[in-house]
């Protein structure tokens, strides 16, 4: 077998074994969430992290400190451990949004824009890496 062949395989192995998570269903993290509306599609607050966040898998976002998060959701089980946001990037250019799950003890509260009222069932689609 050809070194690049062996090179490709290993990238592959690793890819299957630890990094690559996109495209599969990921557990549930809660089963419901506290939101402004019903489809969860209007910030509830703004906050900026603590401290560098680095995710474990797919379904979470990882953060730089000082960041600004808008916060979508709150997830209900496991006492609020978790939030859903987006964060906008700025690392190399990059300018589109991601979305995903964060631990609130990474992020402080800088402004309330709508009272979390509505709550909401989860679905797989909230844990779906893609």
């Amino acid at each position: 077998m050809s070194a690049r062949r062996v090179c490709l395989w290993g990238v592959v192995f690793l890819c299957v074994v630890s990094v690559c998570q996109a495209g599969r269903q990921m557990p549930k993290l809660s089963n419901k969430k506290m939101c402004a509306d019903a489809e969860c599609s209007h910030p509830i607050l703004i906050a900026r992290a603590l401290e560098d966040y680095y995710p474990g898998d797919c379904r979470f976002i990882s953060l730089r400190q000082g960041q600004v998060v808008y916060v979508y959701a709150l997830l209900k089980d496991r006492g609020n451990m978790f939030w859903a946001g987006s964060v906008q990037g700025s690392y190399y250019g990059e300018q589109e949004a991601r979305l995903g799950h964060f631990p609130s003890s990474v992020v402080e509260e800088t402004h309330a824009l709508m009272p979390a009222t509505n709550e909401v069932m989860t679905d797989n689609w909230d844990f779906y890496c893609n």
